[in-house]
């Protein structure tokens, strides 16, 4: 880099001249370099409504897609569906998650890195105090050094100030740089709240499924046990055959080791809620309890809305915002940096005379450096920002389309299970009707055992597809608030003259 000073200590400057000069400098800091930035256009949205939100079997029960005019949710989303025991979990992994903190506090460091940034459009102060003694050679009489022989002391109170004005906006973009940065790692820890909660929540209803599953087991299994006595009493009493008796005794073997495996997934939907409160899984348990839920209407706005309340599509734009203004430090690059300095103090031989009059100094001076010949590097540079930058448009694009499939597919899912469940309910009526009327045909002996089993069988498993098929719906109902964004909207977003302020030092407390 080549640098060319403007003035120094040993010239000497009129007031106005040095006035003039700053004017000029403060002047020209006023330009921007870099293009303005524009918000990226999101893929074209023309429908009024979702797609799959209009596909709604209109004449038949089941799980129904609220009004687009209803009341969006807003906060704490999981209280729609109306169970306490989920609420208090949550409000648990909002405070203890340790993913979220990882997030949050790179939320702070991304703050903070602000700070740093901004801290480049004011001087820097330093002071370097010293104390020194030393004798000087005797043998130099022959050349200028003066004192020849003698031993000295240098007492020096010393203060430096330096300073680079941002006259081509490079610092400015630095700052933009750093306080859309923050914006992102806002949104992304939003979003990353919004997943660990979507976790628990359908955790919780894996749990609360295998429950009723249990429950379905435990009665199979007393069933098949009491057809085992029935069966194995007549065969003792000489008016049954064994082959009933074996039958039995495999149906209820089969139950009882179905009976066995729901223990093992809940274990470890259980294991997984524990990791998500920041607690050991050791240490912590889930009451059994075992229920049906109806999923709630879930608003879901019109189309548009959207591109407002994922965090992720939020992320994504400031993103492109950064980007756009690391083309400017890229811009900035190109021309001088102008560096203005001055120093002054006291020195002294004598500790006691340090501060008077006489032992004051003083320098002051200006220089600007500037890059002649780099191969090609800056501009190398500008191209890989703007590439960059195109590159996080069509990341911004992608994500809004991931968006709207993920909207529309929590939509279909949750509406094809209600209709599902509707189907099913209706056979597990059936087989339970089939299941009576061979237990009749059976005790009068019409009909073989092996036929009661049939029944027995087909009931249970009509029973475990419900079971499954419920759970589905409710998962994804969590997984359609969650596409929605959950209770977010752009509006929790930091601005960036709110990212740029200064975090309290107790939000930097170490933890333990």
């Amino acid at each position: 880099m080549t640098k060319w000073a403007i003035f120094d200590a040993g010239t000497r400057i009129s007031r106005p001249a040095l006035a003039a000069a700053l004017a000029m400098i403060l002047s020209v800091a006023g330009c921007r370099i870099g293009p303005r930035y524009h918000a990226p256009a999101p893929p074209q949205i023309t429908a009024t409504n979702y797609k799959e939100s209009t596909v709604n079997f209109q004449d038949q029960p089941g799980w129904k897609v609220a009004s687009p005019s209803d009341a969006m949710i807003r906060g704490k989303w999981w209280e729609v569906f109306h169970e306490p025991e989920l609420n208090a979990l949550e409000d648990q992994l909002n405070i203890n998650n340790e993913t979220i903190k990882v997030y949050f506090n790179q939320y702070l460091a991304s703050r903070a890195i602000v700070q740093e940034a901004r801290s480049q459009f004011w001087p820097t102060i330093t002071t370097s105090p010293s104390w020194n003694r030393q004798k000087s050679s005797g043998n130099l009489h022959a050349t200028s050094t003066a004192n020849t022989g003698s031993t000295g002391t240098i007492w020096s109170l010393p203060v430096d100030i330096s300073w680079a004005p941002d006259i081509f906006g490079k610092i400015r973009n630095e700052v933009r740089t750093a306080e859309y940065a923050a914006q992102v790692s806002a949104a992304d820890l939003a979003a990353q709240t919004l997943l660990e909660q979507s976790l628990l929540a359908q955790y919780y209803f894996e749990i609360r499924g295998q429950d009723m599953l249990q429950q379905i087991l435990n009665q199979t299994v007393a069933a098949d046990q009491k057809a085992l006595d029935a069966t194995q009493g007549a065969y003792e009493a000489g008016v049954g055959d064994y082959i009933s008796v074996a039958e039995s005794r495999s149906t209820l073997a089969a139950a009882q080791s179905a009976q066995i495996n729901v223990g093992l997934l809940r274990a470890q939907y259980q294991h997984a809620i524990a990791t998500l409160l920041g607690k050991p899984a050791t240490d912590f348990s889930v009451p059994v309890r075992a229920m049906l839920y109806n999923p709630p209407s879930i608003p879901t706005g019109v189309p548009s809305q959207l591109l407002e309340r994922r965090p992720d599509i939020a992320a994504a734009e400031r993103t492109v915002a950064q980007a756009n203004a690391t083309i400017g430090i890229g811009y900035g690059a190109f021309f001088p940096q102008v560096t203005l300095s001055a120093a002054g103090g006291y020195e002294s031989s004598v500790l006691s005379r340090l501060v008077d009059w006489p032992s004051r100094f003083w320098a002051i001076g200006a220089s600007a450096g500037q890059v002649l010949f780099d191969a090609g590097l800056y501009r190398a540079d500008l191209h890989q920002y703007q590439a960059q930058y195109n590159a996080n448009i069509a990341t911004y694009r992608q994500t809004t389309l991931t968006a709207f499939q993920q909207v529309e597919d929590a939509l279909s899912a949750t509406r094809t299970y209600s209709q599902q469940i509707l189907r099913e309910q209706e056979a597990v009526k059936s087989a339970q009707e089939f299941l009576d009327l061979e237990m009749e045909r059976y005790q009068a002996g019409v009909d073989p055992y092996v036929n009661m089993v049939t029944a027995q069988t087909t009931l249970l498993n009509n029973q475990q597809t419900l079971n499954a098929l419920q759970v589905s719906q409710m998962i994804s109902t969590v997984q359609l608030v969650q596409a929605l964004g959950g209770g977010w909207d752009r509006s929790q977003l930091p601005t960036p003259s709110q990212a740029a302020q200064k975090v309290p030092n107790s939000s930097y407390t170490m933890q333990k």
